[in-house]
């Protein structure tokens, strides 16, 4: 496994590989690897020749400053990891190589990126899109892979790579959760073992709500008022927003319906969770 912090080196190696006819997958990351990461990248290297990990804390994506600052950071351990499943190649850039003095171009897919996360985290996902964008263009990609847990990003890199006739494939993972059915998440880590517990009200309040739906229940203002009452009612956690949207568009549902999804932010103290379910 080859690990480069500069872009030229990135494209010279896989323009080597591109050579010689082999596939490419990226998995983009910002480190602090857990099982949800490893998924991904077991999923990469499955499916291509060559597989390409990036390991970047994209500040243009954080609304919060202390969100960035707190971001855990484990860089050799995350190493270990990627080299173990089959990554051929890790971009671990500084911030001054992805974004030069001067810069001043950004990317934003319209619309989709109005509610849910968009809604409470102003130019979040400009940062998601720019920092993407990039990426895809460094690496040249035949395949990127991303969780679905991060549901509304996953679908406007989707609609970025229509909109822009990008020459990739994007792969979306399923999420990938503790035996207690927490999701994983980096921010995890911020969670003391009691805050831990708490979170669980989370992935339990998903959970019921989908056998609330397959009970007959379907008016998505008595399912949303249900789970924000549940999810409060334990002390510390707090939503941000709990909605049930369309899966393509995004746009909120009155009555569930086939291809619908819950998607739902909670805080437990200062810790923001995310997390989803399909339902309909």
């Amino acid at each position: 496994m080859k690990v480069a912090e500069m872009i030229g080196e990135v494209r010279k190696i896989v323009e080597s590989w591109r050579k010689e006819g082999l596939s490419v997958g990226l998995v983009p990351t910002m480190g602090y690897l857990h099982l949800g990461h490893e998924s991904l990248i077991e999923k990469a290297v499955e499916e291509n020749d060559r597989v390409v990990v990036t390991i970047f804390v994209n500040p243009a994506q954080f609304d919060r400053a202390e969100d960035l600052e707190n971001y855990p950071v484990k860089t050799e351990e995350d190493l270990k990891i990627i080299e173990k499943i089959g990554g051929a190649l890790v971009f671990l850039p500084d911030a001054t190589e992805i974004y030069p003095e001067g810069f001043n171009t950004v990317l934003e897919v319209e619309e989709l990126d109005k509610e849910l996360c968009g809604a409470t985290r102003p130019g979040h996902f400009r940062g998601v899109c720019t920092i993407v964008n990039k990426l895809f263009n460094i690496v040249g990609p035949t395949r990127a892979y991303f969780g679905e847990k991060d549901y509304q990003q996953l679908a406007i890199i989707r609609r970025m790579v229509t909109d822009l006739n990008m020459p990739v494939e994007i792969i979306g993972c399923p999420i990938v959760r503790d035996e207690d059915g927490l999701a994983l998440s980096s921010r995890n880590a911020r969670l003391s073992a009691d805050k831990r517990e708490k979170a669980l009200i989370l992935s339990r309040t998903l959970r019921e709500l989908k056998e609330r739906v397959a009970e007959g229940e379907r008016e998505t203002s008595k399912l949303i008022r249900w789970a924000i009452e549940r999810i409060e009612k334990v002390p510390q956690a707090r939503v941000d927003y709990f909605e049930v949207v369309d899966r393509e568009t995004l746009q909120r549902l009155d009555v569930v319906e086939s291809g619908g999804v819950v998607a739902a932010a909670v805080f437990i103290g200062k810790v923001r969770l995310i997390d989803n379910i399909l339902v309909g």
